[in-house]
């Protein structure tokens, strides 16, 4: 019986070409078992992922890379679109859903913040940039940072304890939710690798790896 789900190398990362004739949920078991059942070829590595073989919704690209790390040690850094024009709209999508985020729970920030520059959010922010050490953003809401964090996040400034915080890439001077705070990190060290997220538990600031899409998290906030 012909493989529904073929992994194949390349330069960056991997291709996954998959089959176009079975229904999409059947699919997900399916590359659910395939790398499971390659787990150890593969062991822990970043990689890019590429999709081919039949057309797909961004959602459906992003349930699909859910399901590959949650069944295996890969952490997909990014999805490469062969398709430029697909790749434009895609962009183009994702800009208008952070700006519906933005209008719907607070602001919106393009740029990156420099050593000695603040902003503040009566809501939530997110930014679409870096965050430099030296920089410290500070909102009543969540902080979702579109890039590296190195400086200085305060979320939940009003006391929210239930505020988190996000970023591509965590290496904060000190995070902030509520009343409580993180060591300082004065060496600017990474936290882990990949999208991390903050948040209180069992009253301390605990900082994990993002193990489903940026967008299906997001959308909570």
């Amino acid at each position: 019986m012909k493989s529904t789900v073929v992994i194949k190398s390349n330069k960056s990362g991997m291709t996954v070409i998959l089959a176009p004739e079975v229904p999409f949920e059947q699919l997900l078991r399916d590359i659910a078992v395939k790398f499971e059942d390659s787990t150890r070829f593969w062991g822990a590595v970043q990689m890019t992922l590429t999709l081919a073989g039949r057309p797909l919704t961004p959602e459906q690209e992003f349930q699909i890379a859910n399901v590959i790390m949650d069944h295996s040690q890969i952490e997909i850094v990014c999805l490469v679109d062969l398709d430029s024009n697909r790749t434009k709209r895609c962009e183009k999508a994702l800009n208008e859903k952070l700006m519906e985020l933005s209008a719907a729970t607070g602001q919106f920030y393009r740029g990156c913040l420099k050593k000695g520059e603040s902003l503040e959010s009566e809501a939530s922010i997110v930014i679409i940039g870096d965050v430099e050490q030296g920089a410290r953003v500070t909102a009543r809401g969540n902080v979702v940072v579109l890039g590296e964090l190195k400086g200085t996040v305060v979320a939940g400034a009003a006391g929210n304890e239930l505020a988190v915080i996000v970023a591509l890439t965590m290496a904060p001077y000190q995070l902030k939710i509520a009343n409580l705070s993180t060591k300082i990190n004065e060496k600017g060290r990474r936290m882990g690798r990949g999208p991390m997220t903050a948040a209180i538990e069992q009253g301390e600031i605990c900082v994990t790896p993002i193990k489903k899409s940026f967008l299906n998290v997001i959308k909570s906030i």
